[in-house]
């Protein structure tokens, strides 16, 4: 998912920030917006990234490719409609990163038409987008305490989704191996060759 050369970690440093901090606000603005304050009275509506990083977890993701930002906090018991609610709150931080990747893309598509990009920019444009986009991927698995399992367990029956949510105890080992392993590689190709055939239509028109 991430590259491992001291020139992508440098560069890619700003893409990681902008998606961490992009994904927690857009959580914590849904959440506010639908009626939960918990995440502004947390200090969580604010694109300050010191609110939302957590070192360890940037320098785990820098270096071995798995790591984490601070959680943003919510009741959904200050939800008018508690289930459709907390689907839009947890689909909200994987669709900013979409957007914010989908911007990046423009602007180096109107740096490159303008001869303004230099190798420099476009690595880090590049890694925006591709870090978005895995951000995206990766938070949409329907794995406890990923935005995926949120979505699942508020469209499954109550019953099966308390079974459900009993599989956060063995989370962390099923991501340790689905990281070890090329399984993710299934998910991640596919979706984001999706995802940039859907970006390249709606821009080819202006651009191509």
């Amino acid at each position: 998912m991430f590259g491992f050369s001291l020139m992508e970690i440098v560069a890619g440093l700003p893409g990681l920030i902008i998606a961490m901090v992009i994904h927690e606000y857009a959580h914590a603005r849904t959440a506010v917006a639908l009626g939960d304050f918990t995440p502004k009275m947390m200090g969580r509506l604010t694109l300050n990234p010191v609110a939302h990083i957590d070192p360890i977890g940037l320098i785990m993701l820098l270096l071995v490719r798995f790591g984490w930002a601070k959680p943003v906090m919510i009741n959904p018991n200050n939800f008018k409609n508690p289930r459709r609610d907390d689907i839009l709150v947890s689909l909200a931080g994987p669709l900013s990163n979409l957007v914010m990747a989908f911007l990046a893309l423009v602007v180096l598509l109107i740096t490159y038409q303008m001869g303004a990009v230099t190798p420099g920019s476009k690595l880090v444009l590049q890694l925006i987008i591709e870090y978005n986009i895995g951000f995206a991927i990766f938070n949409l698995i329907p794995l406890p305490p990923l935005d995926g399992s949120h979505v699942l367990v508020q469209l499954l029956p109550r019953d099966l989704a308390w079974k459900f949510r009993s599989l956060e105890r063995y989370s962390l080992l099923i991501l340790i191996v689905l990281l070890m392993t090329p399984a993710l590689s299934y998910i991640f190709i596919p979706c984001r060759t999706l995802i940039y055939q859907v970006f390249f239509a709606i821009l080819r028109p202006f651009f191509f």
